[in-house]
């Protein structure tokens, strides 16, 4: 998040005019290069998790998902302020609460009200709607004010039993009729979707019965003759399947990676055992993500029971943990959690064990609800925005012909799937695990949560091979230092040695490249590495440049096969560099990969950096609190410079996701009528109940209309009206405990690094030397769309402008309008692209399955490493490297 992700979609939205409020929203995508294929299972795609393809190609389903977003000549443009005139859309909430929801009901609010369409609030879920009377109110701009950063439902949710009965559904019928509502958006789980859906379905008959009753007349039946239903999935559970992310999913992740994180610090004084258990009846989502994102030792989820005599390989593996030093051990346990005969595996069942076999202090955590609990993060306000603004477009464009829909994240897009057919999928999971298919059922869930439990296996449950590739892979940190770059180091160390290479420690970037500050680095020398901020490798921001001689000496001196550089542009600038010094060092000719990491995100090749979700976390949350304040104080307005350089990609999502009243980057430029007619609008909304205002500013958005120029305006302009406050954020962005999103992103880039250099370095492999100096030996990793993508290094120069080091395209200002709508701007709307219904189930059949065993997999042959990497060859070619340049170095 998003899936951030978190990051997340943008491409519709609407617009209104006036005076009022605030606003917010998420990420969306851009162009997508074609994909590296990678064995399966390696992770080839980020989630938030937020963000990769939950049913990209599902063998079960037989189903393969495009995104239609099209440019239709045919298509009829239609006047966005106008999509709703006449028409009225009724929000409701139901089923389990889940942080983020609001962000929904707020978007679906304003965006219908922009469409010139009355929307109305229905409270307490079905049994509001059931109920009718008051349950069923009109909503205004100003009602769904300060809604953004607060967790549960506002509007209430409630599991209705009335509903479930044809009486029940009547009386909704009913009170929907009287009020001319023909539109109804649904947040909630696959239950509460399925009955919107059935609702649909039955709802010419409800009309008839209504008319024969005489409760409606013969016209209201003729101008409420179909009802269009749409669907936002808002569950912690993540188990909804045809989504990468539901609502409220990322904010649970926070809520556990913050007793995780306080656990084990009194875990290692103790020298404890710990087992956590996490929410998740039917789906090990939750737990899944929590044990890659704090390297727990074991992990028990529905989905994939422990083989046959788990409770010797479990202890076994904790009293190996503890040889190797380690002074904790974390079990992640899902609250479905159980063996493959179908009997539940307990918290207090695993504490017995690991006590009484191993006698180690063993203490148990259930989280319960708290992780329902608390605001909701960055990315699912961004999410919860997104899928708001999409649904109401969902509606409006709807038919009577259009099938339920519910509107899903795929990637960083947003997508509307068939309803009934991702419910369908949902139940199949189940079915599977009944059924004791427990491969299927990891299949189903789609391939995101796939790539998760194989990174999973990889890095927590494999020990490092005996043979060995006698291949030395470094790895060095470049630019400022960020949160996640220590995840990214930690899951590229250990999937080096798994691959049998040795991996080195590069400390302090080129610097101690040039000046051989190298040594080994080990599994156990990364423990605990991954939820700890900043560089543990240390980092600097001078380029290789004037460092050429000495990096290739000691990249021949220590005989370095193939370099990961971590880091920002820094990292970027530094590596195209090494590879324009490839003409006259021969040293350098070896593959490279580049792993953005920055909370600028202005790395080109990649939609996300790592390390940008955290810093997205810590401005909303420094907003919430100042936006606090200033409700507190009345008639004020905040102004806050972020970070991010040139790029305005912080700025813009913060003020998506804090419900700023402008954002000032660099990309979009602004003048003097700008800030006019932003502090006109200011001045307006003063006149309403919402007496506050937020104003973002890239720090590099303008040389001369800068933080102190924009407060100084504001403060003369809004004399009589508002006073201004200004706070400069500064290096506060760039610390703290990494989010869930960014320690999966990392560990996903750094084992998909790994991976690619080991291919590459076989391709590489010619008469007993490995020589890259192809344009494809060194490339950027990167998110594009919903995949993981290679791209050379020299192939990105032409969409970098190097002065202002920002990508020439860059896809969250596509979404950029929806945060002025929100705010209540008059903007227009470019609704020329649309998104069309995407079909989830094509043919259901058996999976035949001829499942590698885990050795086949990550062992390579010994046979084939002494042919690949011969040992005299490579310390051969070392020698013939340093000499020379020793000799020429003295010289």
């Amino acid at each position: 998040m998003g899936c951030y992700r978190t990051v997340v979609a943008g491409h519709k939205a609407a617009n209104q005019q006036s005076d009022l409020q605030t606003q917010e929203n998420p990420p969306p995508n851009n162009s997508p290069p074609v994909p590296i294929n990678s064995p399966p299972w390696i992770p080839d795609a980020v989630e938030v998790e937020y963000l990769q393809a939950c049913l990209h190609t599902n063998s079960l389903s037989g189903s393969t998902r495009y995104v239609s977003k099209t440019m239709d000549p045919h298509h009829e443009t239609m006047d966005p302020t106008k999509m709703g005139v006449g028409r009225s859309i009724a929000v409701l909430t139901s089923g389990g609460d889940a942080q983020g929801m609001n962000a929904a009901v707020r978007a679906a609010v304003r965006v219908g009200l922009y469409t010139g369409a009355k929307v109305y609030f229905v409270h307490e879920g079905y049994q509001g709607l059931v109920d009718g009377g008051d349950n069923i109110r009109l909503a205004t701009w100003e009602s769904v004010s300060m809604m953004l950063q607060l967790g549960g439902t506002v509007i209430g949710s409630a599991r209705s039993m009335d509903f479930r009965t044809r009486e029940g559904r009547m009386k909704g019928a009913c009170n929907l009729v009287n009020r001319g509502i023909t539109n109804l958006c649904v947040i909630g789980g696959d239950g509460s979707l399925t009955g919107a859906d059935e609702f649909r379905t039955e709802w010419s008959g409800l009309l008839a019965d209504l008319l024969k009753k005489g409760e409606i007349t013969e016209e209201q039946v003729k101008t409420s003759s179909h009802l269009n239903i749409v669907g936002m999935v808002g569950s912690i559970d993540n188990d909804f399947c045809g989504t990468d992310m539901t609502i409220g999913t990322d904010s649970a992740l926070h809520r556990i990676m913050e007793v995780v994180d306080a656990i084990t610090t009194t875990a290692q004084s103790h020298q404890r055992t710990f087992i956590l258990e996490v929410m998740g009846r039917h789906c090990g989502y939750l737990a899944l993500v929590t044990a890659l994102a704090c390297g727990a030792d074991w992990v028990f989820i529905p989905e994939m029971p422990p083989e046959d005599q788990w409770e010797e390989h479990l202890c076994r593996r904790l009293a190996e943990q503890r040889a190797r030093g380690c002074r904790l051990n974390v079990i992640i346990v899902a609250e479905g959690a159980i063996a493959k005969d179908g009997t539940a595996i307990t918290s207090e069942q695993i504490k017995t064990l690991v006590s009484t076999k191993l006698g180690f202090d063993t203490r148990v955590t259930v989280l319960g609800h708290v992780q329902r609990g608390g605001t909701p993060s960055a990315f699912d306000r961004i999410l919860g925005s997104r899928m708001g603004v999409e649904a109401v477009m969902a509606l409006l464009e709807a038919t009577p012909e259009t099938p339920a829909a519910v509107v899903s994240l795929s990637g960083n897009q947003a997508v509307r799937l068939p309803l009934m057919e991702c419910v369908q999928v949902t139940k199949d999971v189940t079915a599977a695990m009944h059924e004791g298919r427990f491969e299927d059922a990891i299949k189903l869930r789609g391939k995101s949560f796939e790539n998760n439990w194989n990174t999973y296996k990889l890095l927590a449950h494999l020990n490092p091979p005996d043979v060995k590739s006698n291949i030395n892979v470094a790895i060095v940190n470049v630019g400022a230092p960020c949160a996640g770059m220590n995840a990214a180091v930690r899951s590229a160390v250990r999937m080096g040695l798994l691959q049998g290479h040795n991996m080195m420690a590069v400390h302090d970037g080129f610097d101690g490249l040039a000046h051989g500050q190298i040594e080994p680095i080990t599994w156990t020398g990364v423990s605990g590495w991954i939820g700890k901020g900043g560089s543990m490798l240390g980092t600097k921001r001078s380029l290789p440049g004037k460092l050429i001689e000495e990096i290739s000496v000691n990249i021949a001196k220590h005989n370095i096969h193939s370099l990961v550089i971590i880091g920002g542009f820094e990292a970027f600038m530094g590596g195209l560099e090494l590879v324009q010094a490839r003409e006259k060092y021969e040293e350098l000719c070896i593959p490279m990969v580049v792993i953005p990491a920055t909370v600028s995100n202005n790395v080109p090749g990649s939609d996300f950096s790592i390390g940008a979700d955290t810093a997205l976390n810590c401005i909303v949350e420094t907003c919430d609190r100042i936006k606090q304040s200033a409700a507190g104080t009345k008639r004020r307005v905040f102004l806050i410079e972020t970070m991010g350089g040139y790029c305005g990609y912080l700025s813009t999502m913060a003020g998506l996701a804090a419900g700023a009243d402008a954002a000032y980057i660099y990309e979009e430029k602004f003048s003097i009528k700008d800030l006019e007619m932003n502090v006109v609008h200011l001045l307006e909304k003063m006149k309403t109940t919402v007496k506050r205002g937020l104003i973002i500013r890239n720090e590099n958005c303008n040389a001369n209309y800068t933080t102190d120029f924009i407060f100084n305006l504001y403060s003369e302009e809004g004399k009589g009206v508002f006073d201004c406050r200004k706070n400069v954020l500064g290096h506060m962005q760039q610390g703290g405990t990494p989010t869930p999103f960014d320690r999966n992103f990392a560990t996903k880039m750094g084992v998909k690094s790994v991976m690619w250099l080991t291919d590459k370095l076989k391709e590489c492999y010619r008469h007993g030397r490995i020589f890259a100096n192809t344009p494809d030996s060194a490339c950027v990793l990167g998110m594009k769309k919903r995949s993981l993508v290679f791209q050379p290094l020299t192939d990105l120069k032409a969409d970098t402008d190097f002065e202002h080091r920002i990508p020439t395209t860059q896809w969250w200002l596509k979404i950029r309008p929806i945060m002025k709508i929100l705010a209540h701007y008059n903007v227009k709307l470019d609704t020329t692209e649309h998104t069309e219904m995407e079909r989830v189930i094509k043919k259901r059949n058996p999976v035949v399955h001829m499942p590698l065993k885990m050795e086949e997999k990550v062992h390579l042959e010994k046979k084939t490493e002494q042919q690949l990497y011969p040992k005299e060859h490579m310390e051969k070619k070392t020698e013939e490297k340093v000499k020379p340049l020793e000799k020429k170095t003295e010289e």
